[in-house]
């Protein structure tokens, strides 16, 4: 019986989102064995520090640099990731597949309501794009640097006391917490991390085997839509830790509609934009709506805020 080797962070999300992605493949190739693997990322061993020092210490990014080294040695056959912490540019030698379809790409709130946070709420979030949001819409808001997995970050409302948390509806699925949810924040207000909600599947490219096993359970339009939004992320040059929000959707006609949003980190100064089109060309449609909000103004604003933002 052949096995297939599959590599994650050790989380209870990414242990689920690894079972979650192999129950089809299990009921579709009784005859292979999938094994999952848990490999420690820098971001999981040193919780405290800022980001861009654990990936300055890991040379690359501090949750995907382990994994994908893995996957280049052999040690695993694939890597399961939440898409939104991978950087848009794969390892020579590596490849993602079609994620197997799409969570929820909200992002919410934990512990109230907007409309319900009093005066000068301390919300908890170290995503600099989650701040940024935050802060235009509730300049008030006092944002307090958190890190940590899903469920300690959650109870960190009561340790901290915090008025609210902001966390990704997509995890809070997964791991049975909708129960956690104070209200799910507007796409229009808050455009989630480009690949939010949708799993990334790496593999590597020269493994033909592995890879017309898992892209049984790929699904193309989820395919397209954050290939769009990583196009346009890769264009503006950002990365998982900078205010660039965008959300892909595959309208009934079959054209593919992108909007994104770039906020200041003070909040105070916005570029949105959105372009359909072709649903066969993700990549182009990204490129030129990263074009037209630089012309709106969106590189002076990621230009001025990227030497104090984590890498």
């Amino acid at each position: 019986m052949p096995t297939y080797l599959v590599g994650s962070r050790a989380s209870a999300l990414a242990r689920t989102q690894v079972r979650d992605f192999l129950a089809p493949l299990r009921g579709r190739f009784p005859e292979i064995a999938f094994t999952q693997r848990v490999i420690l990322e820098g971001g999981d061993r040193d919780r405290t520090s800022l980001l861009a020092n654990v990936s300055a210490v890991s040379g690359g990014s501090a949750f995907s640099t382990e994994q994908e080294a893995a996957l280049l040695r052999g040690d695993v056959d694939v890597v399961v990731h939440s898409l939104k912490d991978l950087p848009t540019a794969n390892p020579e030698g590596l490849m993602l597949l079609p994620p197997p379809g799409r969570e929820d790409v909200r992002d919410a709130l934990c512990g109230s309501t907007l409309a319900g946070l009093p005066h000068g709420a301390r919300v908890g979030t170290g995503a600099a794009r989650r701040i940024a949001q935050l802060l235009a819409v509730r300049p008030d808001i006092v944002p307090v640097p958190i890190r940590g997995n899903v469920p300690t970050r959650l109870e960190k409302l009561r340790s901290m006391r915090l008025d609210a948390v902001v966390l990704a509806v997509a995890g809070l699925n997964r791991l049975g917490r909708q129960d956690a949810i104070g209200e799910p924040l507007p796409l229009d207000l808050f455009p989630p991390s480009p690949g939010q909600g949708a799993l990334g599947i790496q593999v590597r490219v020269d493994d033909r085997a592995v890879r017309d096993v898992l892209s049984t359970v790929g699904d193309r339009a989820v395919d397209r839509e954050v290939r769009a939004e990583r196009s346009l992320l890769a264009q503006l040059h950002g990365g998982c830790s900078v205010p660039v929000g965008a959300c892909a959707t595959t309208r009934p006609d079959g054209t593919l509609h992108l909007f994104a949003q770039v906020t200041s980190l003070d909040g105070r100064r916005q570029v949105t934009g959105s372009v359909t089109g072709p649903a066969s060309e993700p990549e182009r449609l990204g490129a030129d709506l990263a074009g037209e909000l630089v012309d709106r103004g969106a590189r002076a604003i990621l230009d001025g805020i990227r030497p104090a933002v984590p890498a």
